[in-house]
């Protein structure tokens, strides 16, 4: 794979990522979220937390030449965003829609994260 290929498929992924992230700072206090969040039994400070976060985290991942550490912590906090979704709807629905949904945004922050570092990742380590 040539490198400008890999910088197509970094950019289509993230870029996916952050139509679906960003937008949600919007509805988060939406009756659809509140009516979302009683029926997976979170309460309503961690669901707002984990939205405002998520959507600091969809910031981090789109803007570019931020530090590596950065850009890792965002991937790390949006993928455990996912798993915990993809487990909480297994638990609470069994493998439907919204379990599927999890797993698919996960497979596309994992495109992402592969092709991020593929571009950019080893030639910025700094090490101490």
């Amino acid at each position: 794979m040539t490198k400008k290929s890999t910088k197509v498929i970094y950019w289509i992924s993230t870029s996916l990522l952050a139509l679906f992230i960003l937008p949600g700072i919007f509805f988060i206090n939406s009756p659809m979220a509140q009516e979302g969040m009683t029926h997976m039994q979170i309460p309503q400070w961690l669901g707002t937390t984990v939205g405002i976060g998520q959507f600091i985290g969809g910031l981090i991942l789109i803007i570019p030449k931020l530090p590596i550490r950065l850009k890792e912590w965002g991937y790390t906090a949006i993928g455990i965003v996912y798993i915990s979704a993809f487990i909480g709807h297994i638990y609470l629905d069994g493998i439907g829609r919204d379990a599927i949904t999890a797993a698919i945004l996960f497979t596309v922050l994992l495109i992402s994260y592969i092709t991020y570092h593929k571009i950019y990742g080893y030639q910025r380590h700094v090490t101490v």
